[in-house]
């Protein structure tokens, strides 16, 4: 099997000069440098006005293709901005690249969302709610089953006693999820959405006065469980935002609370492994997660599952 080949500065200067006329007339070209934050493709900042984005197998690069199709599909539909490529192929033999226009702000762990921002981020969940299923799946967004939050809670339970002994985590506010909680938040049959699935701090682009700008990264799209969203807002954003912004975009109690519960279960579990030496996320990322999945919300003071109500619609 031949061995992907590792992008370096050299690599991403010589391709820049390719796209870009600047670039092309200036010996020095554009300044490179790579982005710290990251998924499973390399990514750089080409001058003040681009980034640029490596795919690192073929896996990644049929994703990275997708996305330029999808980005299109919800462009019309949402209120922030999403990324635009001026220029894409491949940088190697089957590996593919985008050269985007770069999206000004920082991010959501540069700046706090504001009352406004709350609102983009309703926006944005009300214009996912709205693209077509059917679209999406045809450019090969694939559709995934909803998570069980009972066996999540399960996990999350044992994680949350590993914690409690390491003094990082009090494990009586584990209790506030019961089993009946979480059968009654199971979600529901005909509920599926196109889902951004990583609405992390990092892809939310945030101006300084609070506003939600953009958002970035799409290759891990899903038609699915729109609490997802929601949970990744929890950590990104903080419960309270998250949940206000749901709620303006349409989402009732149920749904809510279920991405509410889908953020505070992965939060204990994966700061446990993390602290038991499995996983690579940053100590710092991880705590403030928790801090954000778990601060106390209104909703759940008001709202009261009742087991006559477990068949409703999310």
């Amino acid at each position: 099997m031949t061995q992907a080949p590792t992008p370096t500065a050299d690599t991403v200067r010589r391709l820049v000069r390719t796209l870009l006329k600047d670039g092309a007339d200036n010996a020095a070209g554009p300044e490179i440098r790579p982005v710290a934050e990251g998924g499973g493709h390399s990514t750089w900042w080409v001058g003040p006005r681009h980034v640029l984005r490596l795919a690192l197998d073929r896996e990644a690069s049929a994703r990275l293709r997708r996305e330029l199709r999808l980005r299109d599909l919800v462009r019309p539909h949402l209120p922030v901005t999403v990324p635009t490529s001026i220029a894409h192929g491949e940088w190697a033999p089957g590996l593919t690249y985008t050269l985007d226009t770069r999206i000004p702000g920082g991010t959501a762990g540069d700046h706090d969302v504001s009352a406004l921002g709350e609102d983009d981020l309703a926006g944005l969940l009300s214009g996912l709610r709205a693209v077509p299923v059917r679209q999406a799946e045809t450019l090969g967004v694939p559709r995934t089953a909803p998570r069980s939050l009972g066996a999540l809670r399960r996990m999350a339970v044992h994680a949350a006693e590993r914690l409690g002994g390491a003094d990082e985590f009090d494990t009586v506010r584990m209790a506030q999820l019961t089993r009946p909680a979480a059968a009654q938040l199971a979600a529901q049959s005909g509920s599926a959405v196109l889902v951004h699935h990583a609405l992390r701090g990092e892809h939310l682009v945030v101006s300084a006065d609070g506003r939600v700008r953009g958002v970035l990264d799409w290759t891990d799209a899903v038609v699915g469980d729109p609490a997802e969203d929601i949970a990744g807002l929890a950590l990104a954003v903080g419960s309270g935002a998250a949940v206000r912004a749901a709620t303006l975009a349409g989402y009732g109690a149920r749904p809510c609370l279920r991405g509410l519960w889908l953020a505070r279960c992965d939060t204990v579990i994966r700061l446990a492994d993390l602290l038991e030496g499995r996983g690579d996320s940053p100590l710092p990322l991880l705590r403030a997660q928790l801090r954000h999945a778990w601060e106390a919300i209104l909703l759940e003071r008001v709202t009261e599952l009742r087991e006559d109500d477990a068949d409703e619609e999310l």
